[in-house]
């Protein structure tokens, strides 16, 4: 594993004139302490897309009454949340370039200005799949670190999604290389909408790669608690969960993401 990193690494060092950032010097949902609950890990997750407002209201007094980090919704609910959330713990995370990250980088730095402008705290932002299998580094890294400047711009933490289940790990491993190069506050598995989700494998990598500045989400196919505490375990600092009422009571959750 460490040979692998570090050869990705020193392969991408030799681009020349990449963009590189830096992660907030303060997030807007400090990083976990061994004292940290498990609700204040999950990211409570509502992007179906037949999902209603009725059903939005709901997850945000669920996120309220458990003490989740915060809802996760589609960018057309945040300003709903931003009411129903009003002088409450839970942040509001959205996503943009949703779900494919095929999206033009113009797009989804007007994606990203708009959330924050409506009250998003965070946002999960899907990176250039395609141009990171064909190898194009440089495009992966001017998409990420756009959507991450127009973040940081807005105080709000940007996290990045590779999508591990389409990826060998050495694309694993140049995804987190570029994303915390460019300044994401976190790399994250997955979308839950390509196959597969999060593995303790992958998150031992992503965390390996990026070492201990960069947050690490595991998101996609977390239903248990024992799941969510062995991805913790590999070194996960949030959970991306639909689930997150059952993990945190220890049932079975049935949700898919």
């Amino acid at each position: 594993m460490d040979e692998l990193i570090a050869r990705m690494q020193a392969s991408i060092a030799q681009l020349i004139d990449l963009p590189t950032g830096h992660v907030l010097d303060k997030l807007p949902l400090p990083a976990p302490t061994p004292d940290t609950p498990l609700a204040r890990y999950i990211d409570h997750t509502l992007l179906k897309p037949d999902a209603t407002a009725d059903q939005v209201r709901q997850l945000c007094a669920e996120a309220v009454s458990y003490g989740f980090a915060s809802v996760c919704v589609n960018p057309q609910f945040v300003p709903l949340c931003a009411v129903e959330l009003a002088g409450q713990a839970p942040l509001i995370c959205t996503v943009i370039g949703f779900p494919l990250g095929a999206n033009r980088t113009a797009t989804k730095v007007a994606e990203a200005q708009l959330a924050l402008a409506e009250g998003a705290h965070e946002l999960d932002m899907v990176i250039s799949i395609g141009a990171l299998k064909a190898g194009d580094f440089r495009a992966v890294a001017d998409d990420i670190a756009q959507v991450v400047a127009t973040c940081h711009s807005g105080r709000g933490a940007c996290k990045v999604i590779i999508e591990t289940s389409l990826l060998n790990d050495e694309e694993k491993v140049a995804a987190s290389v570029l994303a915390a190069q460019a300044g994401a506050d976190f790399v994250k598995t997955s979308t839950g909408f390509s196959g597969g989700g999060a593995t303790v494998a992958d998150i031992t990598l992503m965390r390996r790669t990026v070492g201990t500045a960069v947050g690490v989400k595991a998101s996609g196919g977390v239903r248990t608690r024992e799941g969510a505490l062995a991805m913790i375990g590999a070194g996960a600092t949030r959970i991306g969960a639909s689930a997150g009422i059952a993990i945190v009571s220890g049932a079975a959750g049935t949700a898919t993401y």
